[in-house]
């Protein structure tokens, strides 16, 4: 999922950040893009048949002995939001509830997996539990601290354009030398980072200004 965000990034440039988490991807667009004069049914489109295209084709380099069986397909809708304030809540929103969804999952399936009940005792044991009760399920029966659980699954995925040094080998010839000579070579790089952080706090965008300034 993330490779094909990554894809759809370096292909519509003019998306500044993208938060991903399960199965879903939300692409932020440049306050001032200009992008197919702004009409969303362009914007959905292409994201849309550019990250479908995206699974199938990078799907052998993650599952190379699971065949893709079906086509796969990815709906999405377009959401304009008035300002950053808002458009900052959306994405805390979201990462919250990656939160809520991976913490319940990892004990439903603790108590499947390990502590011998069906789906539906599962289910059941959770019923009005609350997060605290949840992370004592994990600790006392599991010995699991929730808090020591991959962040990519605590906090999702966060999609940002960084400069990167790349250090690549090329072949010169150099003046009163017959043969190529390969030298490393250091070059600059705009590229699609991931980032496994918290974005509910003021520190992310504090730290990366440029996502939401108007010139971005």
């Amino acid at each position: 999922m993330t490779k094909c965000a990554q894809t759809v990034m370096q292909e519509l440039e003019d998306i500044a950040i993208a938060y991903g988490q399960s199965d879903e991807y939300s692409f932020v667009f440049k306050k001032k893009s200009r992008w197919f004069k702004r009409r969303a049914s362009k914007f959905m489109t292409h994201v849309v048949s550019q990250f479908s295209s995206s699974y199938v084709f990078y799907w052998k380099d993650y599952f190379k002995d699971q065949q893709l069986l079906y086509p796969p397909g990815f709906d999405g809708r377009i959401v304009l939001y008035p300002s950053n304030q808002n458009l900052k809540d959306y994405l805390s929103w979201r990462q919250a509830d990656c939160h809520i969804n991976n913490l319940y999952n990892t004990v439903f399936w603790m108590l499947v997996q390990r502590g011998g009940l069906t789906p539906v005792q599962a289910q059941e044991r959770l019923r009005g539990t609350l997060a605290g009760d949840k992370n004592e399920i994990l600790f006392s029966e599991f010995n699991i601290n929730y808090n020591n659980e991959p962040l990519m699954y605590r906090k999702g995925t966060v999609l940002i354009w960084q400069k990167i040094n790349e250090v690549i080998t090329k072949k010169i010839k150099l003046p009163k030398e017959e043969e190529e000579k390969e030298v490393e070579v250091t070059r600059t790089k705009t590229k699609v980072v991931p980032l496994h952080c918290d974005i509910i706090g003021d520190q992310f965008w504090e730290e990366y200004p440029e996502i939401l300034a108007e010139d971005s």
